[in-house]
């Protein structure tokens, strides 16, 4: 049985290949990322504590605008500086259509 709380985030049209979206799911901004699948990261930058939302996706990772921190989207891991600290990652699943967050 799943215990996970799961919300319905966003329709799968809706975060083409290449592309995020900003959502809020239990007072949280939530950014979802199709790279190979779609994932679900906190958007803030663990250093800069800007969104992420405007930041460029490619090969498993998300770049923060400001100061180009990456990090990965399956791990949450900061791949390069000034980022040292990870990203909250939450899981996804796909129902009828709808991309589904639990958080």
């Amino acid at each position: 049985m799943d215990e996970k709380c799961w919300s319905q985030a966003a329709a799968i049209e809706d975060v083409p290949p290449g592309k995020s979206k900003a959502v809020n799911i239990s007072g949280k901004s939530i950014l979802l990322c199709h790279d190979d699948r779609i994932y679900a990261v906190e958007n803030q930058c663990s250093h800069a504590h800007e969104a992420l939302d405007c930041g460029r996706i490619k090969h498993g990772w998300v770049a923060c605008p400001v100061h180009g921190a990456r990090f990965d989207l399956e791990t949450g891991e900061a791949i390069n500086p000034p980022a040292t600290e990870p990203i909250a990652t939450f899981p996804v699943r796909i129902v009828d259509g709808i991309i589904e967050v639990a958080i």
